[in-house]
């Protein structure tokens, strides 16, 4: 992220929005976790997500990776308090195991707050958070689409990758292609955004 979106994203605006409009929608599609459920935050910032997710969500701890080491700081800072229920590394979305040594099926839930829109292969994330969820776990996830990044003000603002960027559907087709089910999602102001829950289906017992 550049400048300007790092100072829109740490703002006490963006942070309203957050607290009060979009986990409220998430909460209503897939609901709080599992007690004892470990999750994982992809792009974790300075932390407020990885927060939201203990507090909001119930969360028992919470893995979380960002690119950027200053960001690591500040979330490092921000979580304290939680002593070893936080985890943080910096890496990248598209390879947790590299990140975290996780593992197929390593977390119940995995949350999206913003970031995939921001990596070049997008796709890879969307696998590797399919990849670590274990069976019956939730995929949380709040994007910015193809429509959005395409604005003027966005193009003048931010800095995103420009390239093969999605719709709203594609991001939810890609979900479906790795398996995993929506339970619900909603899209705003004309498509720019796209909330929603995935789960990662139970398999069903062999029939002896």
């Amino acid at each position: 992220m550049n400048r300007a979106e790092t100072e829109l994203v740490n703002s006490p605006p963006r942070r309203w929005l957050q607290r009060g409009y979009e986990v409220p929608v998430l909460l209503r599609f897939g609901g709080r976790l599992i007690p004892g459920t470990t999750a994982v935050e992809i792009g974790c910032g300075s932390g407020y997500g990885c927060q939201l997710i203990l507090e909001r969500f119930g969360a028992a701890r919470v893995d979380a990776v960002d690119l950027d080491p200053a960001m690591i700081g500040r979330a490092a800072r921000r979580l304290a308090r939680y002593g070893e229920r936080v985890r943080l590394a910096q890496g990248s979305a598209t390879d947790l195991r590299a990140a975290l040594d996780a593992g197929d099926g390593s977390y119940g839930a995995v949350f999206d707050f913003g970031i995939i829109h921001h990596i070049p292969d997008w796709r890879t994330a969307v696998a590797e958070a399919a990849r670590v969820l274990t069976p019956g776990g939730r995929f949380y996830f709040e994007e910015v689409t193809a429509h959005a990044l395409a604005r003027p003000t966005y193009r003048r603002l931010f800095d995103h990758p420009t390239e093969d960027r999605f719709s709203a559907g594609q991001f939810l087709d890609e979900l479906a292609h790795y398996g995993l089910v929506i339970l619900g999602s909603i899209t705003r102001i004309s498509g720019d955004y796209l909330l929603g829950v995935a789960a990662k289906p139970i398999p069903e017992p062999e029939v002896q």
